[in-house]
């Protein structure tokens, strides 16, 4: 039973009780009603006689009269006490009653604005999922045709060479097989120098530039020099160089040993890089990197690309999935970046 409730009940009781109450009050008046015209009986019979004792019995039935007069009288006084303290427990009832139905009332009202809020919040985030996603839709079908993957390979002949070749056609061969197949734009450059990347760039302006190579733990890149020993690039100059890119450049990778840092750095600049934090071998190397451009082909974001090309390295069971490692640029989410558009 709610407290309201059980004040309305207390409310009822109390009103019976003054019924009652009243009913008893009005017997009692009646009682008195009855006496008084006992007495005036009395005495007109008192008045007719003219015997001494009929009259001392008359007198004598008088008193007895009054004194059931004053008995009722002070029933009624009693009742009336009653009464008036059954009718300040009824108006001490009707006030909580009165409060406790404000109370409720403002409950409600608060329920309600709040009810009206979180509607109002519902539909407001409603609203901007559905033009969150108008966005994200109208930023795929405004996606390139073509994308163009500017792949720059250098393996000094004073290096481990790397069989950076079959990494090559490993690529290819993923971006044949794919949905998108013809939206890939895949130019190689062999032996890099350093004074190449800048060239390359502007005259393919990639959307993807891949180097493929060693690197040092020292975050430098091991580049081509003029007599085909090694040149190394440090790490700012590399950032540097993808500061002042092409605008269409979205994504670097590293395919190169400790590249982290390098990757980290670059997506400064760009939207997302791809590093490794260890040495890497060859052959996990190039199966990462062909199903990761193999996932792009088919439309999938950087994210679920980068996630597939990580699957592959368990599938073929080779342990180094946990070596490259996917870079965002801040404020930015992997899994809303897209290359292509799926409904290509």
């Amino acid at each position: 039973m709610s407290l309201l409730d059980s004040y309305r009940n207390s409310f009822q009781d109390y009103s019976k009780k003054i019924s009652a109450s009243q009913i008893k009050k009005s017997k009692e008046s009646e009682n008195i009603s009855k006496e008084n015209s006992r007495i005036q009986s009395l005495q007109r019979q008192i008045r007719n006689s003219n015997s001494l004792s009929t009259v001392t019995s008359k007198m004598r039935e008088i008193e007895r009269c009054n004194s059931n007069i004053a008995k009722f009288q002070a029933n009624i006084a009693k009742i009336e006490k009653e009464i008036a303290s059954f009718e300040n427990k009824k108006n001490e009832y009707s006030k909580k009653i009165t409060n406790e139905e404000t109370k409720i009332s403002k409950q409600n009202q608060l329920k309600t604005d709040r009810a009206n809020r979180e509607q109002a919040r519902v539909m407001a985030n409603l609203s901007n999922s559905v033009r969150i996603h108008d966005i994200e839709i109208k930023k795929l079908k405004e996606l390139p045709k073509k994308i163009k993957v500017l792949f720059m390979a250098s393996n000094p002949r004073d290096q481990h060479q790397l069989s950076l070749d079959i990494e090559v056609r490993s690529i290819e061969e993923q971006i044949l097989k794919a949905q998108h197949r013809d939206s890939i734009v895949f130019e190689s450059k062999w032996a890099v120098r350093p004074g190449d990347i800048l060239h390359y760039m502007n005259t393919c302006e990639p959307t993807i530039v891949h180097f493929s190579g060693h690197g040092s733990a020292n975050d430098e890149l091991v580049l081509m020099g003029n007599n085909d020993e090694t040149r190394l690039v440090s790490l700012d100059a590399i950032v540097q160089a993808m500061s002042v890119a092409n605008d269409n450049l979205r994504l670097v990778f590293f395919n190169t040993c400790f590249s982290y840092n390098q990757a980290s750095r670059v997506t400064e600049h760009v939207e997302c890089a791809i590093g490794m934090i260890q040495s890497i071998s060859d052959e996990a190397a190039q199966k990462f990197s062909a199903q990761f451009y193999s996932s792009i082909s088919f439309g999938h974001s950087i994210q679920k690309s980068f996630n597939q090309a990580k699957a592959a390295l368990m599938l073929e069971g080779i342990d180094e999935m946990h070596i490259p490692q996917l870079y965002v640029k801040d404020g930015l989410s992997a899994d809303d970046i897209y290359l292509l558009s799926a409904d290509d």
